[in-house]
């Protein structure tokens, strides 16, 4: 079965998939992208190596359960051929997907997931700009309306309009080992609140970069296994407070970093290798890729204050602490004022109640069984195992 590290941290609220690979519903082949659809409390999950997408329930009354499936192997509109990282823009209700190794962007509606357009193909007329070589990461820039590709084997960040897709600029990287040169772009992240790109090269730096122009601000890391070093950085995710989360694959680690780039803590993942990670700020969860499988980290079990309650997030609270609320409320405005109780407000009521461990809720039995009988549904695919020579900088599988 291999390493059980993950299965037995308590901080993981949920994973998904099996330990060996599979392509049934549920199952995973190198899973790479992930995002949160924080408004239908979705995970939605590029399952590269099936060439797919698949979509999981992770509201707080579920556990991962599988809600649908788009995408097959091919090069035609509407299939894939390594699906690498995916964007929502809830703005045009719509998903982006880097297509790597057809070396384009497909976009999906959100709501009914179905193929919208498929841009920056290798031959097509249907944008005026270079053509795209092994995309990996993207990110949405709201402030400037644009979509930020990792166009890895150009070794360039590529800018087009959210809007209509047209090529604005590219930032090319340079031969060098200066902190502004061989950019090599494989994650992309946006910290909105201070106007800056966080990318990963799929080496051992992090650079930071202006959302303005593109125009280099500084980089952290370094080759090596202590914390704030990095071997083969891939994914990375922005949290709450600016903190940066790098995929650390070959260390087999996640790891936070302040927004200045200063070591905070480290997450180990056993022998499963993370590749991709995401960030729910409704909810403060942090999901991962590794090995076949996706983990979700519970709130603030690992970071603390990766949740925060904040007046405008109390109509997501879980329904059990809605209730608690206002059964305290109704409570209080029994007793006499100057009671202990009747001072205490809401808010802090909140925060109290998103500490505690949810009630558990009887399973039905059918139900019950359903969900063994997917978490022990498995393929007889052959587990590939990490530490291939990656010398050259090629789009390759891990």
């Amino acid at each position: 079965m291999g390493d059980d590290t993950l299965d037995r941290d308590a901080r993981i609220k949920l994973s998904i998939g099996t330990a060996d690979c599979g392509r049934n519903d549920g199952q995973f082949n190198k899973p790479m992208g992930l995002a949160f659809d924080r408004h239908r409390d979705l995970l939605l999950v590029a399952d590269t190596g099936n060439h797919r997408v698949q979509v999981f329930s992770c509201g707080d009354d579920d556990s991962g359960s599988f809600v649908s499936k788009f995408g097959e192997k091919g090069d035609q509109p509407g299939q894939f051929n390594n699906p690498w990282s995916l964007a929502i823009d809830h703005d045009h209700d719509r998903i982006l997907i880097t297509d790597c190794r057809n070396h384009r962007v497909q976009s999906w509606s959100l709501s009914e997931q179905s193929l919208l357009s498929c841009d920056s193909c290798h031959g097509s007329p249907c944008v005026q700009h270079d053509m795209l070589d092994m995309p990996r990461g993207i990110a949405i820039d709201k402030h400037h309306h644009r979509i930020i590709i990792a166009d890895y084997e150009h070794d360039r960040l590529v800018f087009f309009s959210l809007v209509d897709g047209s090529f604005l600029f590219s930032i090319v990287g340079k031969q060098g080992s200066r902190p502004d040169e061989g950019l090599y772009p494989s994650g992309v992240a946006i910290d909105h609140d201070r106007h800056r790109i966080i990318v990963t090269n799929g080496d051992s730096q992090v650079q930071v970069l202006s959302l303005t122009d593109g125009s280099f601000l500084f980089e952290f890391g370094s080759y090596g296994d202590q914390p704030c070093q990095l071997s083969h950085a891939l994914g990375v995710c922005i949290a709450n407070q600016g903190r940066i989360i790098v995929a650390d694959y070959y260390n087999s680690r996640l790891q936070a970093f302040t927004h200045e780039g200063h070591h905070i803590s480290s997450f180990d993942c056993g022998t499963e290798d993370p590749v991709a990670v995401a960030f729910d700020e409704r909810r403060g969860l942090i999901a991962f890729t590794a090995g076949h499988r996706v983990h979700v980290i519970g709130a603030n079990q690992w970071l603390a204050d990766t949740f925060t309650w904040r007046p405008d997030l109390h109509r997501y609270a879980p329904s059990w602490i809605k209730q608690a609320v206002s059964t305290m409320t109704m409570i209080r405005s029994l007793v006499d004022d100057s009671s202990a109780m009747s001072m205490i407000p809401n808010e802090l009521l909140f925060e109290i109640f998103s500490h505690l461990e949810a009630p558990e809720l009887e399973t039905p039995l059918d139900h019950q069984h359903q969900s063994e009988s997917a978490t022990i549904t498995s393929s007889s695919c052959d587990r590939s195992r990490k530490r291939a020579t990656t010398t050259n900088k090629k789009c390759t599988m891990m």
